[in-house]
């Protein structure tokens, strides 16, 4: 499947991604950054923190589905000129906080994840989305890729600002960065183009249309099983490895493992999709993930452990590629954004229950491992689902 990728699409791939990464603070690692230090000023315990993060999150989440429906009516520039300030001033009122207690801290959480990992977090999706060419998947591994790399320079720098200068000061420079990206606003285009109007035609399906295909809510299910066990491996995998028998030495090289050859799955799937479709990725990827699940509870050595690396690293690369790309492929660009705040929406409501889910698993079982490959059927049997439901557009 061959595309061609125009100098304007880069354009918005690369504003896209650093939008994506301006949801930092309205993310759950970006948030762990700065949770012991806020938690110890404010005296509150993990639980009630955990508390505060879960309903954040699923309240939060019900932002995508209107956000995508006034991006596609207002346009992408406006938006973010909005979004920008909006997450900016609740980042900064949080790094001001000085009230003891949880209502405060849980409104203010509650907005960044609204305005930051749903709303600024389908934006985003909608800019590389409409930017994409049918089929076009190359661009869409580019967007996964430099995000990647930017949320890991982001990482950095505002955990060493954390560790040197205190939590307040980190995410005071957070919501002033907010502010300084807010130019990159005028590099999206105002709405949907005549030419991104007339690509998709007739044949661009809305989102109730989208709702009754199957193959919507399989990639749907796919992404958000990919979610739910992304938010529960990254919180409890020290304590994975560690059941396992590994030290915290190996578990720190494993995630660092981990991210490098997800880098080289997101390219190999970005080159990949121009001979096989985007859903036959998605579909395989999920399936050998299930594999990566049953993984777990074999290891025994080193080696072992950096092959599930590369399988797990791999697949979940492919994945993350399918997320950007499917759905203006499979369902056309007119009503992407109503179509994406959904599958946004899911995500994050997976995200927020995977933790939730693993560690009744754990209590259940005694073990992470065994959880695991509790939950392999479910991403094999969706994996298959992907591959032999079609969408009305071929994806």
């Amino acid at each position: 499947m061959k595309s061609e990728t125009p100098p304007a699409v880069w354009t918005q791939v690369v504003a896209g991604a650093f939008l994506m990464v301006a949801t930092l603070p309205g993310r759950t690692h970006g948030l762990g950054l700065i949770t012991e230090p806020l938690l110890a000023e404010l005296d509150l315990s993990r639980h009630a923190y955990a508390q505060i993060n879960l309903w954040a999150t699923l309240l939060g989440a019900a932002a995508c589905l209107p956000v995508g429906a006034w991006l596609d009516g207002m346009g992408l520039r406006k938006g973010a000129l909005i979004l920008l300030p909006a997450l900016a001033l609740v980042v900064g009122a949080m790094s001001w906080i000085a009230t003891p207690g949880w209502l405060g801290l849980f409104g203010l959480v509650l907005l960044t994840r609204a305005f930051g990992q749903s709303a600024l977090s389908v934006l985003s999706l909608a800019v590389a989305g409409r930017a994409f060419k049918q089929g076009s998947a190359v661009a869409a591994g580019s967007y996964s890729l430099l995000l990647s790399m930017l949320f890991a320079t982001a990482f950095y720098f505002v955990g060493t600002a954390v560790a040197e200068s205190g939590w307040r000061m980190a995410w005071g420079s957070i919501a002033v960065g907010l502010v300084v990206l807010m130019p990159i606003s005028f590099l999206l285009r105002p709405g949907i183009t005549i030419e991104q109007m007339a690509e998709g035609g007739t044949n661009d399906l809305t989102l109730q249309q989208c709702l009754r295909i199957p193959a919507f809510w399989a990639y749907c299910a796919g992404i958000a099983a990919f979610a739910a066990l992304s938010s529960g491996i990254g919180l409890f995998n020290q304590a994975l490895l560690a059941e396992r028998g590994f030290s915290q030495e190996v578990f720190v090289k494993f995630q660092s493992v981990s991210f490098i050859i997800a880098l080289l799955g997101q390219i190999f799937c970005g080159v990949g999709t121009r001979w096989m479709p985007i859903r036959y990725w998605l579909g395989g990827a999920l399936i050998v993930q299930a594999a990566a699940l049953t993984g777990y509870q074999l290891l025994r050595t080193e080696s072992d452990l950096w092959v599930l690396a590369a399988i797990s690293g791999t697949a979940g690369g492919i994945i993350m590629v399918a997320f950007y790309a499917i759905w203006s492929d499979a369902f056309g660009k007119r009503h992407l954004g109503r179509i994406q705040g959904m599958a946004q929406m899911c995500t994050v409501v997976a995200s927020a229950l995977g933790p939730v889910l693993l560690e009744w698993g754990h209590s259940a079982f005694s073990s992470y491992a065994v959880t695991l490959i509790a939950a392999a059927p479910a991403c094999l049997i969706i994996g298959l689902m992907i591959l032999f439901l079609k969408p009305r557009r071929e994806a």
